[in-house]
């Protein structure tokens, strides 16, 4: 039995490891390891709670927007305190662009390149490459030409020697499946995706003042002051350059980033059979419509055992259901005992051993919702907005399934959604889906504007005594919180209950694996010094990519070094 070890895959809470054992070209177990300690809970002790949010958007380099909203919405929850519609309409809008910019960037540069062969390309014929991707959109960087100067571009850098982005892809590799035609198309958008990821991450700029690190947040609302006669503040010139973004971008998503996942994905069907994992979903609801916070646009829940008929819904910032079943383990986590806590009562002491297969071998906690280990993520959104009758899910879910079908030759249906070609799926509907809703909260933002509403912020006041709050957010790798304990207004307590930390966290007491670990059991793995299937399903869950990998044999005796993408 072979040992095949990736380190680090990264992201989120700094580098991930992970270990697999393959015996018969088939993965038989497997261990995720986050392999750096976060730490900023204990940095907000005793801290201002009104600035927990400008620390805890340095948990990530790419996911600072994400933290830095749920938390202002933890202290307002802990406060009781709603803000101004106007707030809501602004954080949303920034919500959408930023998804609508990490999905693209994740599709295209940080996992297209473990099913697209771009040396392939190289023997693509232009005009075919050019037919085939007229015949999924209109897009007008579907031309020969377009297809033509993408292969002079990738020959000119292959010339040069110098391969930059495309030195260590997995060229040739026998698991890669597209003709050449179809990898120099998908090159070409690959190309095009870093333009209109750019333009989707100028509108989180416009309205965040910066990115990453938005500036624009407060407790109790947002910095963005209102006056369309003021060429400094928030203006109709400003709204309608959003606008004209959101107008590229959602182009971009609709002919481009979906059908380029169905036809990538159609030609892999195998693949629909592996990286299901763990089958519990978790989704919380997102885009408020009110300043209560009991109204979304997108609803949230779980499922269990991959049933839809199971869904039971998370209806508000203030849902009990979700605020008494969230829990965090520590058996096989590198911290100081071995309990199974809700968050309030958490602990962040840091105790290090090297990594054991049966004891703590992973920085990442294990949570659980009522028990059980959750799958989070775009996936889980799109079962959860399924199940509980979402328009504009169903809308997109249903046709994209059909169009798969079609170009597979296979009948498939919404349990084909539990694999790892699912996960880019829903990443694909859940974009294009949030590109329609930012276009709706633009709309109540500039008519609220427009009624003569321009108020941006309600002041917080801290009581004296003890409060505790959470807040959540529907990031793009899936269900974020934050929980917040206050002592005389001050921070006695805080942990975040991180999508990678549902996704990649160890075994729990009960030996039960998080979804990365069971995801990977019994994939395919061709090559063990080749590991491309390892990296596929991972990287569908949205961790970033690894550096190296090094693949041991069980002795722990070094077989090979390969790159990887």
């Amino acid at each position: 039995m072979a040992r095949i070890v990736v380190d680090p895959i990264t992201r989120i809470e700094g580098h991930l490891r992970i270990d697999v054992e393959v015996d018969g070209g088939t993965v038989r177990n497997s261990w995720a390891s986050g392999q750096m300690w976060r730490g900023i809970e204990t940095i907000l002790e005793g801290r201002d709670p009104r600035d927990a949010w400008l620390f805890t958007q340095r948990f990530c380099g790419v996911c600072t927007t994400v933290h830095a909203i749920t938390s202002v919405r933890t202290i307002e929850n802990a406060l009781n305190l709603e803000i101004p519609m106007n707030a809501q309409y602004i954080r949303n809008i920034i919500l959408c662009a930023h998804a609508m910019h990490d999905h693209i960037v994740h599709f295209y540069h940080l996992s297209a390149l473990d099913w697209v062969d771009i040396v392939s390309a190289l023997s693509a014929d232009p005009r075919r490459a050019a037919q085939i991707a007229q015949s999924l959109s209109d897009w007008p960087g579907n031309s020969v030409q377009v297809m033509q100067q993408t292969q002079a571009r990738v020959q000119g850098i292959v010339d040069s020697g110098q391969l930059g982005i495309f030195a260590n892809g997995y060229w040739g590799h026998p698991a890669m499946k597209l003709p050449p035609e179809v990898n120099l198309l998908a090159t070409a958008h690959y190309l095009q995706a870093l333009d209109y990821q750019k333009k989707a991450n100028q509108i989180v700029a416009i309205l965040g003042s910066k990115t990453p690190n938005i500036q624009n947040l407060a407790v109790g609302g947002v910095a963005n002051a209102i006056n369309l006669d003021n060429e400094a503040t928030l203006n109709m010139n400003k709204l309608y350059a959003i606008k004209s973004l959101l107008d590229e971008v959602s182009r971009f998503v609709r002919e481009v980033y979906v059908p380029d996942v169905i036809a990538v994905g159609s030609m892999y069907p195998d693949w629909l059979g592996y990286g299901a994992g763990v089958k519990n979903y978790l989704s919380v609801p997102d885009l408020p419509l009110n300043a209560a916070g009991t109204e979304f646009d997108f609803p949230g829940g779980t499922i269990m055992n991959g049933d839809v008929g199971t869904y039971q819904p998370i209806s508000s910032f203030n849902d009990e259901y979700f605020r008494d079943n969230v829990q965090e383990g520590i058996a096989h986590s590198w911290y100081d005992g071995d309990w199974q806590k809700h968050p309030w009562e958490e602990t962040t002491d840091p105790m290090y051993t090297e990594f054991q297969d049966n004891g703590k071998y992973s920085w990442v906690k294990s949570p659980r919702f009522a028990n059980e280990p959750m799958q989070v993520g775009p996936l889980a959104q799109v079962l959860v907005g399924y199940a509980a009758g979402h328009e504009l899910t169903r809308k997109y879910v249903d046709a994209a399934v059909s169009q798969a079908s079609s170009m597979a030759g296979v009948q498939l249906g919404l349990q084909h959604l539990h694999s790892t070609l699912g996960r880019h799926l829903a990443r694909a509907v859940r974009t294009a889906v949030l590109a329609e809703l930012a276009y709706k909260h633009w709309g109540l933002l500039v008519n609220n504007i427009g009624s003569g509403d321009t108020d941006i912020f309600n002041p917080p006041e801290f009581p004296s005594g003890e409060q505790r709050g959470f807040g959540f957010h529907e990031a793009p790798r899936g269900a974020l919180s934050h929980w917040v304990v206050i002592d005389s207004g001050k921070i006695k307590n805080y942990q975040a209950v991180v999508p990678s930390t549902w996704n990649a966290g160890p075994r729990d007491a009960q030996g039960r694996q998080g979804p990365y670990e069971a995801s990977l059991m019994g994939n395919p793995v061709a090559d063990p010094e080749l590991p491309l299937e390892v990296l596929r399903t991972v990287h569908s869950f949205d961790p970033c990519l690894a550096c190296a990998i090094h693949t041991l044999d069980p002795e722990g005796k070094e077989i090979a070094k390969v790159k990887a993408l």
